[in-house]
């Protein structure tokens, strides 16, 4: 089985939750914890590709730091995409990745469609 590798926050029972699905299907597991590391404007553009999806669609819209933003009325998909560089904190959590394809784990069965 190839690799799964989840980008994960530990302080979200979702992502936990996706997590614990993972480990009991026996997948070989890289967890990536996101908000700790870098993260680039081409990392974001080949998520965006393997879920196929446009920006607005990865980010948590009722995060509070994106009203602060006002990321609502920017229909501009780059500056969308270097918020989320900025502000990891707005990218959508868990995002489970294999053989290039990705799912956004909400609801964290979502993860399962991978494997």
């Amino acid at each position: 089985m190839s690799k799964v590798t989840i980008w994960h926050n530990p302080r979200c029972s979702k992502s936990r939750e996706a997590l614990k699905l993972l480990q009991e299907s026996n997948a070989e597991i890289e967890v990536f914890k996101y908000l700790d590391e870098e993260i680039t404007k081409e990392d974001i553009k080949n998520l965006l590709k393997m879920i196929g999806a446009k920006p607005r669609d990865i980010m948590r819209t009722k995060e509070a730091l994106y009203k602060e933003l006002g990321l609502k009325d920017v229909d501009d998909d780059e500056k969308l995409i270097e918020a989320m560089v900025q502000h990891h904190k707005l990218i959508e959590r868990p995002i489970v990745i294999k053989d290039n394809k990705a799912v956004i784990g909400r609801p964290p069965v979502k993860v399962l469609e991978l494997l």
